[in-house]
């Protein structure tokens, strides 16, 4: 029966909280959360709004006047992409892209696509003119 004291001293502490938990106040219980809550940037000197009634929160964030008509800071710096393709030859795929369904291209996709077979037939044969010409071959 070495366990004797500690059951005694568990009961006792039970008894102790047993008797002390009436004693403890009962909490309030909290306000219900807003139905609203506006989150605005106010520029220069321009006030904050209030809110209508206590149901509706207005928080503002302060931004200098010359920051009002401006493009937000995360949306005007475009992370530069290294060794990504430049502007100017996705344009250029885009552009290719596009042409095969537009008249004057030389596909059977797309209407008047068939227009566009001679004009490219022409341009080849210009382009090869030009490359005999400037290698100095009649």
């Amino acid at each position: 029966m070495k366990d004797f004291p500690v059951m005694r001293l568990s009961i006792s502490m039970a008894l102790i909280a047993a008797t002390l938990a009436p004693m403890t106040p009962v909490l309030a219980q909290p306000e219900p959360p807003p139905n609203r809550i506006f989150n605005l940037i106010v520029y220069g000197d321009d006030p904050c709004p209030k809110g209508k009634d206590e149901s509706e929160i207005v928080v503002c964030a302060r931004k200098p006047e010359a920051e009002r008509y401006r493009i937000p800071k995360k949306l005007r710096e475009k992370p530069a992409v290294a060794g990504g393709p430049g502007w100017g030859s996705q344009v250029a795929t885009m552009e290719q892209v596009q042409r095969q369904t537009l008249p004057g291209s030389c596909s059977v996709i797309g209407s008047n696509g068939f227009t566009g077979c001679t004009a490219q037939m022409l341009q080849r044969w210009f382009a090869e003119r030009r490359m005999q010409e400037s290698k100095g071959e009649p």
